[in-house]
């Protein structure tokens, strides 16, 4: 074949230098390329992390077996020859910035791997990364760039799971300085001073909440191909709110990341509460920082140890299920049910009529009601299946309203219930109930009395102990703006609000660091609109802007106008769906012949298409297969017709 020059610019000799011109052939190969270029060069150092990048396609040359006619490259091919793991700037979601190197070549997915591993957090999958969101800056900040901590220098390793010393990756271990930078990342940060709290970004509607979620990065693609250059900055968020597995034996980093992320869209109303729940956020913000101060970090270092603990603890619950006399079984044989007298109310749009009350049976895991408690021996005015509904508490003890927030699937979407409960005892128990029938389990299951423990311990966190607090409130001085969103700053003085978050810290006072951490997060979960990330889209037919929620288990349709849910699809009704590439249009089809279609106006609809495929892939992780991350499945289900 024919020889002819192709000229190659080479990044190490600098950006002034001109490109290197080598004689090939169509039939060289990519390796052989590698070779005439690192020979022409004459630098002794090591090349094997470098490849090519093909300017014009925007596409690496990484099958080194593949000729230049294979690849399609003629002699105005505008190649780079450069290092594929490079330095970026990483910003985490408690705030601190790290600067690391990472794959600049595979699929954004991998990358996130490549970073998940060096920083010692399980479940990659759950995270991605995103554009920042610039700050204000005003012109006497100038000199005040935020500290940035290197991690350049440690080497990136192919390992799944990096090998722990003292409970943090050997790494870490190496120094001093490289120890402070991992107690940083797995010890929560003390709550942020009000005035950084005012200069961070604050979305004022859904509509800017929809803007946050155009800024993910494709994880089908490189860094490179989305026009991330060296040193760029970056956010590492948890994108999909999914979490699976979470040990605090082995996940310091993943637990305070997630609760610094939780903790952020709390200050930033990012996410609504009621003001009960923001004192609460507030008091455990304050425990969880006063705590994380004084106890020592202890890291387990003996696996071994650990499976000890893991196996006595399996034996022990084999233990109590075989200690179980005749008469426990029998008690269990016979189907236990919850009668009483409760409140229903079905909110459909401009009705006022009120909550009734009925006589309600709660049975297997179904709902009936009568009219009144004689009438029971007939037949229901209406039978409602909870299994596969969604459940949500609605609770305010200081106004003594107890209510359940009902779900429950339709063909054309869902229908919303509500039960008004009188008091706490009952609340407990038929929430409890509604939470195990939405997963198919009846009252007979063995979780149901832990279930109503924990429901119980929740509520006694809200209520006040007038008495005791007011004595601490001279002991402690407390920023209260600090653990607060801005929206308490102007409402309440700090003097207003102390007692009352010193009120809900009596009750959250005796709790272990990690279960601080937990029932923070446990409580951000229980939010109404936890899980939810936006995105403005047009229904097909529409002449008007919508939102589309995407929720870890159903889409929701909001009107902008309104800002009501007009419809929700749960993913489990869900037959198929397909993007059109052309007119970047999805369709969806549900079960019962339900069918939408809609273009996306504040994002790709890459990115909706990667929500519902990402939610999907999380739901199919089980414990046999943890260990394993399934790469394949994740870019089949999240990649569209780009990925294949």
């Amino acid at each position: 074949m024919a020889a002819w020059d192709l000229s190659v610019t080479v990044e190490d000799l600098g950006l002034d230098a001109p490109p290197v011109t080598i004689s090939v052939a169509s039939d060289l190969h990519i390796g052989g390329v590698i070779l005439k270029l690192v020979e022409k060069t004459q630098i002794k150092q090591d090349w094997s992390d470098h490849a090519l990048w093909w300017e014009q396609k925007q596409r690496w040359l990484l099958r080194t077996a593949w000729t230049l006619e294979k690849y399609g490259i003629h002699a105005d091919a505008k190649l780079v020859f450069m290092p594929q793991h490079k330095p970026l700037r990483l910003g985490l979601p408690n705030g601190i910035t790290l600067r690391l190197r990472v794959c600049f070549s595979n699929p954004v997915f991998q990358t996130v791997m490549g970073i998940c591993r060096m920083l010692n957090i399980r479940h990659p999958e759950e995270l991605s990364l995103l554009r920042p969101i610039e700050e204000k800056k005003k012109k006497k900040d100038k000199n005040l760039a935020p500290e940035i901590y290197d991690l350049t220098e440690v080497p990136l390793s192919s390992v799944s799971r990096p090998c722990l010393y003292n409970g943090m990756p050997a790494h870490f271990a190496d120094s001093p300085e490289m120890e402070a930078i991992y107690k940083m990342l797995s010890v929560t940060q003390p709550p942020p001073a009000p005035e950084v709290i005012a200069k961070q970004y604050r979305p004022a509607s859904v509509v800017d909440k929809a803007h946050i979620n155009g800024r993910w990065l494709d994880s089908s693609r490189c860094l490179l191909q989305q026009g991330i250059q060296e040193s760029d900055k970056l956010w590492l968020r948890f994108k999909y709110y999914a979490t699976y597995d979470m040990d605090s034996k082995y996940d310091a980093v993943r637990l305070t990341q997630l609760y610094e992320q939780a903790r952020w869209a709390i200050l930033l109303e990012d996410i609504d509460c009621t003001e009960e729940e923001m004192m609460l956020f507030g008091a455990l913000q304050y425990h969880i920082s006063k705590v994380a101060q004084s106890e020592p970090q202890i890291m387990s270092n003996n696996p071994a140890m650990d499976d000890l603990d893991s196996a006595l603890q399996s034996l022990e619950v084999k233990m109590e299920g075989e200690g179980s006399s005749a008469s426990d079984l029998l008690e269990n044989m016979t189907a236990p049910e919850l009668t009483d007298y409760l409140k229903i109310f079905r909110p459909k749009r401009l009705t006022l009529k009120g909550y009734k009350q009925y006589w309600f049976k709660f049975q297997d895991t179904s709902i009936s009601y009568f009219k009144s408690k004689e009438e029971s021996i007939g037949e229901p005015i209406q039978m409602i299946n909870l299994k596969g509904c969604e459940v949500a508490p609605d609770v305010n003890v200081a106004a003594q309203k107890f209510l359940i927030r009902l779900l429950i699937p339709a063909p054309e979407g869902m229908n919303e219930v509500y039960l008004r409960c009188e008091n706490e005892q009952q609340y407990a128990q038929w929430m409890a109930g509604c939470r195990l029938a939405s997963k198919g389990k009846t009252l007979a299951d063995s979780s149901f009395q832990s279930e109503i423990q924990s429901i119980r311990s929740f509520l006694a966190m809200q209520k006040t102990n007038s008495s005791s607090s007011s004595a601490n409130a001279s002991e402690e001085s407390i920023n209260t703006h600090s653990l607060v969103s801005p929206r308490y700053h102007k409402k309440y003085k700090p003097k207003q609000l102390t007692p009352r978050i010193l009120d809900a810290y009596q009750n959250v006072a005796q709790l272990s660091l990690t279960d601080a951490l937990m029932r923070f997060l446990q409580i951000w979960q229980a939010l109404p609109d936890f899980g939810l990330s936006y995105v403005v889209v047009r229904f097909k037919g529409s002449r008007k802007d919508e939102v589309l929620g995407i929720a870890p288990n159903r889409l929701i349709r909001i009107d902008l106008s309104v800002g009501d849910v007009v419809k929700t699809w749960r993913y489990n009704n869900m037959k198929q769906w397909n993007v059109n590439w052309d007119i970047r249009q999805m369709a969806i089809e549900f079960e019962g012949n339900v069918n939408i279609a809609f273009s996306c106006v504040t994002a790709d609809c890459k990115i909706v298409h990667e929500f519902i495929g990402g939610y999907i892939f999380m739901s199919t992780r089980s414990r046999e297969k943890s260990e394993t991350l399934n790469e394949e499945l994740f870019h089949k289900l999240t990649g569209g017709h780009e990925a294949l």
